[in-house]
């Protein structure tokens, strides 16, 4: 009986959750790519449009300025300017009329283009002239921020564009007062027109001006000054900067060579609640330096370093700075420490920096939709298959059930309780109805029912229905109900495994060792006779009992691994003949962890020396962490002599023996059971175990509290588990 093996149908969700997870990843990776292909395109084009419409507005207006500035009439009154003597006093001269012509002049001029402001400096980088006012400003310099800029133009005759500054940049009297200290400024407050701040006045700190400057030549061609036009920035140069934005999210914006912003932000309310910009300061321009600030200002964290000078400049800045165009998609934080992707450039004509930005969260959010997506697919498809599983554990439980109620009502066997559960199956003690008789009924668990385990479950029960030994395991019935469960019937044991023997009473002395042994070697003897070798002898493997009057009684179980041998065979059967090989590590002989062809009987006597090794001195023949490091010591290593490992006394003849029975050639081994058996009862101690000795010790054993390692199934469960060998990945 094979039974028809069935694919679980929890495992179906479960391979179609892998399945999409490997899709998931494999789309989540392409679409990245793809995002970071648009974006890079995307941020390009925002950056370059931005920098064309900064290149066609300064163009514009130097051509404007040098028009303005190569007019005949502006050319022949400021020529008369620049040549007037200087000023006796400082300050409130009567108006010379080349000053008042300049201011009349100017004034609708710069009205029709859009100036504010129109001043003349001479080559002496004194500011001569200015549309305001028709009063002498006397010796008043350039500062020293713009002189580069003027001497720049007074050498190369092209018209210059100085980027956004604080009005206290325009000028300076000598001594080093500037015009802002003189009043000056408050004639330019009007430009920029700020909301009113502090009682309706506004701080000279919220004005910003821009200038172009174009040269002034006389009849000669030789430049004696230049004409220096004053621009409000925010009704140009910051509006230019914010046609093009990528995004909901995004912002392009100027900085000078510092990290200084010289345009507006779009979040100015934004970085005042924050604390970035002070409440009196109506514009982000000249008032943020763009650091990162090393975490999310916007969650309310605070600043990894509050010391902004000791802090980095943003990447996109700071890749600018240095003189390298970056389109970065990876998100790194802005002045805000929100994370962004952006593309940055400098521009040497202009002397600033040029980036576009837009949140990271924003950029990629089709990407964190996917993975959502296919993260609650994953996960609802995990919760059916675990739904399943229960489901189908559930149901096998209650159809287990149900046949144990169908085995109850046949008449057969009476099922009382639960008593063990294995690799294999589930153990139940029983009592036969017409037999009266305590019985042992094991049971396949449905969810362990596939074709392997229910041959080697069928093969279990047949092959050991063939052995007839007083120590070997009696098999009464075997079958399956109508529900497919299998099951086999078999006699009913008191008493304890050689495990629980050891781990409850330590060592045992030699001549109870012999005698367990003898008893094993006359059940193996039966088998190997039959053309059966049984490949898992270990502790857990044979049970000690008091049965029919017979103290220290031994039962050699589960025949589940056993195998054919034929004697007689020309060739013994090779053991790749088999893909896998199982058993024990601490007991498997070395050819059958080396996949070799000699498996025959004397590996089942290896195991049995190394079950008497454990007896002796409660320990196993290697120590080792893994069953790798198991197999390479069965394999190669020696083991220690046990007299060297116990208290207990040993004589040479019986650890002659065992390391006789643990050599690694089985050509070395004792030849067979009976051989094995015959050394082992012709040892001096073999009779100190006598029958008094055994019915005093189990009469001392049955009067402790019972437990459930005590009236057990042969069954019951081992700490020491049988492994697998894959001798087609070993060979290769």
């Amino acid at each position: 009986m094979t039974g028809r093996f069935k694919l679980p149908l929890w495992i179906l969700p479960l391979a179609i959750a892998g399945l999409v997870a490997v899709l998931g990843w494999w789309g989540n990776g392409q679409l990245r790519e793809t995002i970071e292909g648009q974006l890079k395109t995307q941020l390009s084009a925002t950056l370059n449009a931005n920098v064309t419409a900064l290149g066609i507005w300064t163009t514009n207006q130097t051509r404007l300025a040098t028009s303005l500035a190569e007019d005949p009439a502006v050319r022949a009154l400021a020529n008369k300017i620049f040549q007037a003597p200087p000023p006796r006093r400082e300050f409130r001269q009567p108006p010379a009329p080349p000053l008042e012509q300049f201011v009349a002049d100017f004034k609708p001029r710069l009205a029709q283009l859009n100036y504010e402001v129109a001043q003349l400096v001479n080559t002496n980088f004194m500011i001569v002239a200015n549309s305001l006012r028709a009063q002498s400003f006397g010796n008043v310099e350039l500062s020293d921020a713009h002189t580069n800029k003027f001497a720049e133009l007074f050498a190369s005759g092209q018209p210059v564009i100085i980027t956004p500054f604080k009005p206290e940049l325009l000028g300076q009297r000598r001594g080093g007062r500037n015009l802002a200290g003189q009043g000056r400024t408050n004639d330019f407050r009007r430009f920029n027109r700020p909301p009113p701040q502090n009682n309706g006045r506004a701080r000279r700190g919220d004005v910003t001006l821009m200038q172009v400057a174009a040269p002034v030549h006389d009849d000669a061609r030789t430049i004696v000054g230049a004409l220096a036009l004053i621009i409000n920035p925010d009704k140009e140069f910051s509006r230019i900067l914010s046609v093009a934005r990528s995004g909901d999210s995004g912002e392009t914006y100027a900085f000078d060579q510092t990290g200084l912003l010289i345009s507006h932000s779009r979040f100015d309310r934004e970085l005042k609640q924050l604390g970035l910009l002070e409440a009196t300061n109506t514009s982000s321009a000249l008032n943020l330096r763009l650091h990162d600030p090393g975490v999310d200002l916007t969650k309310g964290f605070h600043p990894t370093n509050p010391e902004a000078a000791t802090q980095p400049l943003m990447r996109l800045v700071a890749s600018a700075v240095e003189g390298e165009d970056a389109v970065d998609v990876l998100p790194a934080r802005d002045y805000r420490g929100v994370r962004v992707v952006g593309a940055s450039c400098w521009l040497p004509q202009f002397g600033f920096g040029v980036a576009t930005q837009m949140d990271a969260d924003e950029a990629y959010r089709p990407l964190r939709v996917l993975q959502m997506v296919f993260a609650v697919l994953i996960l609802f498809l995990l919760l059916s298959a675990t739904g399943l599983f229960v489901f189908s554990n559930l149901t096998w439980r209650r159809r287990l059930s149900e046949a144990e109620l169908k085995l109850k009502q046949l008449g057969q066997y009476m099922l009382e309780e639960k008593i063990g559960e294995g690799g294999m199956g589930v153990v139940y003690r029983a009592r036969h109805a017409l037999l009266r008789r305590d019985t042992a009924v094991k049971l396949l668990l449905p969810d362990r029912a596939d074709p392997a385990a229910i041959a080697r479950f069928e093969r279990e029960v047949c092959l050991t229905c063939q052995l007839t030994h007083p120590n070997t395991i009696q098999v009464y019935d075997y079958g399956h109900t109508p529900e497919g469960i299998f099951y086999y019937a078999m006699e009913y044991l008191h008493g304890l495994n050689l495990h629980d023997l050891i781990a409850r009473f330590g060592p045992q002395p030699e001549a109870r060792v012999i005698h367990i042994l003898a008893q094993i070697c006359d059940s193996l003897a039966e088998a190997h006779a039959l053309g059966l070798i049984h490949r898992d002898i270990k502790p857990g493997n044979i049970f000690l009992t008091h049965r029919g009057g017979v103290a220290d009684c031994v039962k050699v179980l589960d025949f589940g691994l056993v195998r054919e041998f034929r004697a007689d065979e020309a060739e013994p059967m090779a053991a790749d003949s088999e893909q896998m090989i199982e058993g024990t590590p601490w007991f498997m002989p070395p050819e059958a962890i080396a996949g070799s062809a000699q498996i025959d009987p004397r590996s089942d006597l290896y195991s049995l020396g190394a079950l008497g090794y454990f007896l002796l001195t409660g320990q196993y023949i290697f120590d080792a962490e893994t069953v790798g490091e198991i197999h390479e010591k069965q394999l190669h290593a020696d083991p220690i002599p046990p007299s060297q490992r116990t208290a207990q006394p040993i004589s040479a003849e019986m650890e002659q023996l065992l390391l006789c029975c643990l050599a690694k050639e089985p050509s070395a081994r004792p030849q067979s059971a009976n051989d094995l058996r015959t050394r082992l009862l012709a040892c001096a101690t073999a009779g100190n175990w006598p029958v008094s000795a055994r019915v005093a010790w189990w009469e001392t054993y049955q009067h402790q509290p019972a437990s459930t390692a005590d009236a057990a199934a042969p069954q019951t469960s081992t700490p020491m588990a049988t492994v697998r060998i894959d001798l087609a990945e070993r060979m290769e």
